[in-house]
């Protein structure tokens, strides 16, 4: 109850930073063993708690902290809402007026004790949540890590909105059965399902007049897309399949090659090529200008390394499962972003 989070409950305070002090211990260890980036998600709201946090991190990791501030009670008000519905917290409490008021009391025993923060190194985000402007402020942020979280909270936002990712329609090399490379043009399959997805994506996101299709530089990209009418089309380079170097039939006539890949197919690089971790480098720019549009976005690309990628940084999968997660043809997959997490359906336009 609210009575837990009180500063003049000295039961609470010891209880809550001992959690704090094994939470913190938790990801050290995660980051020992290779993590770079741990997300302690804590209030910190007092210089005790934090200085408390800062020696325990002494010569360990680097600690930024990040306070953001909203002062539109609208906002405010859904979010202490979306707490009472999803957490575990309340999960027993039955009448939602009585889980609401002692949330709020909670958050009145926090504003007695708050003090903003001003020491050490630190990022504010105040007033960004709407949308509409805002500002960021940094301290003593400096490094490529520090540098590209900085990066990353600028451009990241909770706009509910969709990102469709599909596979261009079949491809005359897939008929050929030849897996990677090359630029051919689409089959009377593939034509047959630009027309369906130009339906589907009419209908979908007809309303969205700042909805946009993005394609790679390679024609069977290109072609699915050219039947989508009504909205901005964006090539991206980053978006093209793996480079496959010289081994664009590596099976057939490399079986050196093939072997070592199919050994390692996250980390193999082909000769003259890419290898699966090169590509999810390249798609850096590409998913963080995804987390930036306020509107949806059709991803049209390919599935040997691309669109696993890009699929499997949203549905949050590991590392290692990337090269084996199936993009299937002619299946869209939807990817709800919003204040509630990603949400995931597909739709199967054609066998």
């Amino acid at each position: 109850s609210a009575d837990f989070f009180r500063a003049d409950n000295p039961e609470g305070v010891e209880a809550r930073n001992e959690v704090a002090a094994l939470a913190f211990e938790d990801m050290i260890s995660w980051m020992q063993e290779g993590g770079q980036v741990g997300i302690f998600d804590a209030t910190n709201s007092s210089k005790e708690r934090r200085n408390m946090l800062m020696k325990l991190a002494e010569g360990r990791c680097k600690i930024i902290f990040l306070e953001t501030i909203c002062n539109d009670r609208n906002i405010i008000e859904r979010n202490i809402r979306l707490k009472i519905q999803q957490s575990p917290d309340y999960a027993e409490e039955p009448d939602f007026e009585t889980g609401l008021q002692d949330f709020k009391n909670r958050l009145e025993n926090y504003e007695k004790v708050y003090e903003t923060v001003n020491e050490g190194s630190y990022i504010k985000m105040i007033d960004m949540v709407s949308g509409h402007g805002g500002q960021i402020q940094v301290n003593n942020i400096s490094g490529y890590l520090p540098g590209r979280i900085v990066f990353f909270l600028v451009n990241t936002h909770l706009t509910p909105r969709p990102i469709l990712l599909t596979r261009h329609g079949e491809s005359q090399d897939n008929v050929r059965g030849r897996r990677i490379g090359g630029d051919t043009a689409i089959s009377e399959a593939g034509e047959l399902y630009s027309k369906k997805l130009a339906k589907f994506v009419g209908k979908r996101i007809k309303s969205e007049r700042a909805a946009s299709i993005w394609t790679s530089t390679l024609q069977r990209t290109i072609l699915t897309a050219t039947p989508i009418v009504g909205f901005p089309k964006i090539q991206w380079r980053a978006l093209d399949e793996i480079n496959a170097g010289v081994c664009d039939e590596i099976k057939k006539n490399m079986p050196e090659e093939y072997e070592s890949r199919k050994k390692d197919k996250l980390r193999y690089r082909y000769p003259r090529g890419e290898s699966y971790l090169d590509v999810i480098q390249r798609l850096e720019p590409v998913i963080i200008e995804l987390k930036r549009q306020r509107a949806p976005v059709v991803v049209i690309s390919h599935q040997v390394a691309v669109l696993r990628a890009l699929y499997a940084y949203f549905a949050d999968r590991p590392l290692n499962e990337i090269p084996h997660i199936a993009v299937p043809l002619h299946t869209i997959i939807e990817i709800q972003m919003g204040v509630t997490g990603v949400q995931e359906k597909r739709y199967k336009l054609m066998d």
